[in-house]
């Protein structure tokens, strides 16, 4: 998983734009409100297309509006309200990054062809990214009315794909709809809500100020997981409470007010930032963002939105609607693992956990069913019982069975261990798990076991020891002093219950290494395998594939005889001449020989070319059977990688990298070596190992994918261990 790269510095400003039928694009609301020019006004980019008119007649107007030597000074103090030598007031919310918002408007505010797809939109050295959302082709956002019982009753829109933490109706929480305002004839007042809604469009834009080397994975990570989602989220509160309009109104609306309320003087010749401080009506632009976020959920959200994603935590929105209170949540997920040493320059992954457990994942295993379950475990990311005493707090109905799920779900336990009880099923377990992990509560690791090997993580954060040692006494204040204890894990790497003092130890022990794993500070050194195919197998099945290549062609060369046998008889030259062709010459009687000796002769230099043929092929033929008969004959030693025989001599073992893919050869090679197995259960059990030896699947699994108990697993492997090839890392 690659760490976020998302910050202050290139994320600038996340923007809401709307479309009217009527009026036209609209800038409604953006957080922060003060963005600043990056590197002054940017001046077009290379080549000429679109986007490069379009951003020339940006620059243009900025430098129209404010003169060219006051550009600097007005956006380094754009807070209040401001006014020209010609008369213009200049209101600080109608620029964003250098660029007039009415212009931003304009472009940002893509045709129907963009509806919800990626809308990408470059300002060098800025670049806008959006899923537009455009209303549908019968012009009402509105879905018909029986559609929204349906939604109601818990069913979901095909198009939607909504995860349940996101914008599921069922939190609709708390707040009841408010009742609709009525007439005196007891009409609803709100009588548009039927007709063509005077917005067309909107479309929450991310302006982004992004290096060269950072863009792909910059757009990717926002794109798919916040600025979908956002805007999904926004597209079901406008179809069920006509949500986003109604608030861009407001929105709108209020900062018209604040505009007109505000009445700048000027100082002669100088563009000047000077207000009546006698005029309580008059707003600077901070006063106006303040109130529109306490007044405005759409609002408060954008806010939410930057601020979160920004600092790389979880967006959690709660948008006030008519149908109540939605509280969607995004992110972009935070890495809690790293499959290899992060670099010096890569800031922020130190302490992180190490493993190759989840990079290693193939899309067939992810597919498998109960791989996952079987595999993985849930460790808590906090204390459990600070965890359950947040949980009590919580009036869900699904608080108590979320309990105990915390309660039952261990870190020694997988997750199919834990759904096997009486408490809970095996889909609750998957969905609390899923739900701990998006909150990052908890991270997925591969259950702990004693008779594992565990070392001190070459990516452990040492700066961080002497705090964590006072930590560590704190929780566990009967065991060695930390540094100790990872100095012993720093020796011979050996099974973790050889570090306990007595086998009733290992209940504390095991809690000691979960805060160890929590930390950082340990990772599992795991056995990879591959089959290696020792020279004397190599040779055998050479032989045999070579013995029954002569076979074949010993049979193939019978059935060619025969066949030649049948059809190259003797031409009969007695046969008849077909009727003469009209106005061809009667042959001469001289002729009549010279033609028909000439067939004869084409087929007897045709019968010695194939009978040269057939001679040489017999001859190869023999003097292959001759060297393969010379051959000595394979014999199966009791331990193959200890044959040292001359005819092996000029052979090297041969590596399978993925036993499970292997075909050809490389399959026979498999056959032989279950065949040399002398176990049974080793012999019958060879088939099902193979699809663990690839390098990637670390054996320690294979216990609880198939459910056998440890012990039997790694006395088949021992009786394997002949035939594999075994590496440990992390």
């Amino acid at each position: 998983m690659a760490m976020s790269c998302i910050n202050p510095e290139n994320l600038l400003a996340v923007a809401l734009v709307i479309n009217r039928s009527r009026d036209g694009p609209a800038f409604v609301f953006h957080y922060p409100p003060n963005v600043q020019p990056v590197n002054g006004v940017p001046e077009p980019a290379e080549g000429v297309d679109l986007e490069d008119l379009l951003l020339e007649r940006l620059s243009l107007h900025s430098k129209r509006d404010l003169g060219a030597t006051e550009v600097s000074n007005h956006f380094h103090h754009h807070d209040d309200h401001l006014m020209t030598e010609s008369g213009t007031q200049i209101v600080p919310w109608e620029h964003v990054a250098g660029f007039p918002t009415r212009d931003l408007a304009s472009i940002l505010t893509p045709a129907r062809s963009y509806h919800k797809t990626l809308f990408q939109l470059s300002l060098d050295p800025l670049l806008c990214i959006s899923y537009p959302i455009h209303v549908p082709e019968n012009g009402k956002w509105k879905k018909a009315k029986k559609a929204d019982k349906s939604q109601a009753s818990g069913s979901r829109h095909a198009d939607e794909h909504i995860a349940p933490h996101e914008t599921e109706p069922s939190l609709l929480a708390a707040k009841p709809p408010e009742p609709a305002a009525k007439d005196k004839d007891g009409k609803k007042d709100d009588a548009d809500d039927e007709k063509r809604s005077s917005m067309t469009m909107f479309n929450l834009v991310f302006i982004l100020n992004p290096k060269k080397n950072e863009v792909k994975e910059l757009v990717d990570a926002l794109y798919i997981n916040i600025v979908k989602k956002v805007n999904k989220a926004y597209k079901y509160s406008q179809q069920h409470s006509d949500f986003i309009w109604k608030e861009s109104k407001r929105i709108l609306a209020a900062k018209d007010k604040a505009r007109e309320d505000s009445t700048p003087h000027m100082s002669p010749g100088a563009l000047t930032s000077s207000v009546d401080t006698d005029s309580a009506a008059e707003k600077n632009m901070s006063a106006v963002w303040k109130e529109l976020l306490q007044t405005s959920s759409l609002a408060a959200s954008v806010h939410d939105i930057y601020e979160a994603v920004s600092q790389n935590k979880i967006a959690t929105l709660h948008l006030d609607t008519a149908a109540g209170v939605l509280t969607p949540s995004v992110q972009i997920p935070a890495p809690f693992f790293v499959s290899d040493v992060p670099a010096e320059h890569e800031q922020g992954r130190g302490g992180l956990w190490l493993t190759t457990a989840n990079a290693f994942l193939s899309q067939d295993s992810l597919e498998e069913p109960g791989f996952l379950d079987r595999n993985f475990a849930l460790l808590l990311m906090d204390d459990e019982k600070k965890i359950i005493s947040e949980l009590q707090g919580d009036r869900d109905p699904a608080t108590v069975s979320m309990i105990e799920f915390v309660r039952l779900a261990k870190p020694t336990m997988s997750l199919y261990q834990v759904g096997q009880s009486n408490v809970l099923t095996l889909g609750q377990v998957r969905k609390y798990a899923q739900h701990f992990i998006f909150w990052r509560r908890a991270i997925a690791i591969p259950p702990l076991h004693a008779r594992d090997t565990y070392v001190v993580s070459p990516n452990c954060a040492l700066t961080r020891l002497p705090d964590a040692s006072h930590e560590w006494q704190r929780a566990f204040p009967v065991a060695p002093p930390l540094p100790n204890f990872l100095a012993e894990l720093s020796m011979c790497p050996k099974p973790y219950k050889a570090f306990c003092p007595s086998k009733a130890h290992r209940p504390l022990y095991l809690r000691m290494l979960a805060w160890l794993m929590r930390g950082g500070w340990v990772t599992q050194l795991c056995t990879f395998g591959y089959v290696v195919v020792w020279p004397e197998i190599l040779y055998e099945v050479d032989y045999e594939i070579e013995a029954e290549e002569l076979a074949a062609a010993a049979e193939e060369a019978r059935a060619q005889e025969r066949h030649e046998d049948a059809a190259l008889s003797p031409i009969d030259d007695t046969a008849k001449p077909s009727a003469e062709a009209p106005g061809r010459r009667h042959p001469h009687p001289e002729d009549t020989g010279t033609t028909t000796a000439r067939p004869t002769v084409e087929h007897a230099a045709e019968m010695a070319r194939l009978e040269r043929i057939a001679i040489k092929a017999s001859r190869e033929a023999a003097d292959k059977a001759t060297a393969h008969a010379r051959k000595t004959v394979p014999v199966a030693t009791a331990h193959p990688s200890m044959n040292a025989a001359l005819n092996l001599a000029a052979l090297t073992p041969h590596v399978i990298l993925d036993a499970k893919k292997a075909t050809g050869k490389e399959s026979r090679y498999l056959s032989a070596i279950a065949h040399r197995l002398r176990d049974d259960k080793a012999r019958s059990a060879w088939q099902l190992m193979c699809k663990y030896f690839d390098g990637r699947c670390a054996l320690e699994r294979i216990a609880l994918q198939e459910d056998m108990k440890r012990k039997e697993v790694w006395n088949l492997l021992t009786t394997m261990s002949e035939y594999l090839l075994c590496t440990r890392h992390w």
